[in-house]
């Protein structure tokens, strides 16, 4: 007996070890071909006092006179996947990664749960736009939100939108509800295909309808099952704890407690603690007309935020330049699956001011 506690405790420090080593919590710079810092470029990991809670963002981009980016994350913050999926965006953009209030770098103990209201999340955004654009001279900025972080985004813009260029919605949320149920019924479906009958059990248990929303059960069991069927962050991602965990695990700039306060911070707050609202808020109803260009880049293979509903929340939509963009190899993050495709419709087209390569205009 011993002697197993021994072996374990010493592949525990092992363990922590390691971690620590590849946990040094610096931002990485980007180098030239020399392998010097580049010259005009921006690299930073900081923190900035917003509504009264320092909040933590990385700061990236090749050249500090582009244009100002502001990315919200989901329910995780997933800077850490541009490790293994790099998006290219700043080369075009100065991109701040922002982690919202009570997430990965921004995540604190200290935060009643009660404060992270949509509004609050929303003045938030309100705020991190102005300091951006006090801090780099720029009147207006770009605002993108991903999966969770297109509820406010999208919020933010209508609010506010002589602050921002244009929005640009990556697996944009609409009927939250409707899509829940969409993904039940073909998970169901695909699981009694593969004869599984031991999933087919467990979602026919937790039922997800308009009148019982979606169970606990089955949110417990909901991230496995998409990754597992392919429809999940990623198309090729099939496991949470190898497609998220272990990666998060392993970027090297965040320190060791940052890592643990990322899953720390992923059920207790932001996009996370706002789901009840999510399932009772019809974006395309409460908000039919944006007055900015807006973008919506979706993949065909996305069940976490549905694609066939966010098409039909664009197509419904009013906005003085609108275009929607299919991302055939896509599911939910077209950033990460299909960055070249992505880069090439914001410099012709997002940028330009333009929609010539929309598949709907």
């Amino acid at each position: 007996m011993l002697t197993t506690i021994s072996i374990l405790l010493i592949c525990f420090l092992i363990l922590v070890v390691v971690l620590l080593l590849y946990s040094p919590g610096k931002s990485a710079p980007f180098l030239d071909k020399n392998g010097q810092p580049l010259t005009g470029s921006i690299s930073e990991k900081i923190h900035v006092r917003i509504n009264g809670v320092d909040q933590g963002m990385f700061i990236k981009g090749k050249d500090i006179t582009k244009p100002v980016l502001l990315y919200l994350h989901g329910g995780l913050p997933d800077y850490f996947l541009s490790r293994k999926y790099p998006t290219g965006l700043e080369d075009h953009f100065i991109v701040i990664w922002w982690e919202q209030r009570g997430s990965g770098l921004s995540y604190s103990a200290d935060i009643p749960p009660e404060t992270m209201t949509p509004e609050q999340m929303l003045s938030d955004v309100l705020e991190v736009t102005n300091y951006l654009r006090r801090r780099f001279g720029k009147e207006k900025i770009y605002l993108m939100g991903h999966s969770g972080g297109t509820f406010i985004g999208i919020q933010a813009a209508a609010r506010a939108p002589e602050l921002y260029y244009a929005y640009i919605g990556v697996a944009q949320m609409s009927n939250q509800l409707k899509s829940e149920i969409l993904t039940y019924q073909y998970m169901l479906e695909e699981f009694k295909k593969k004869g599984n009958r031991k999933m087919v059990k467990k979602l026919e248990a937790a039922p997800v309808t308009i009148t019982g929303g979606t169970p606990d059960a089955y949110r417990a069991l909901r991230d496995g099952a998409m990754h597992s069927l392919g429809i999940g962050t990623t198309r090729d991602m099939k496991s949470v704890i190898t497609g998220l965990f272990l990666p998060s695990l392993l970027c090297r700039e965040y320190t060791l407690s940052e890592k643990i306060n990322l899953w720390r911070g992923k059920s207790r707050a932001g996009i996370s603690i706002l789901w009840d609202t999510m399932l009772t808020t019809d974006l395309s109803e409460q908000l039919p007309v944006l007055d900015l260009p807006v973008y919506f880049f979706e993949g065909i293979y996305d069940y976490t935020c549905s694609y066939t509903e966010a098409k039909s929340y664009f197509e419904n939509l009013q906005a003085p330049l609108k275009g929607f963009y299919t991302f055939d190899r896509s599911a939910h993050s077209p950033l990460f699956e299909e960055p070249q495709k992505m880069q090439y419709i914001l410099k012709e087209d997002v940028l330009a001011g333009l929609n010539n390569l929309a598949d709907i205009k």
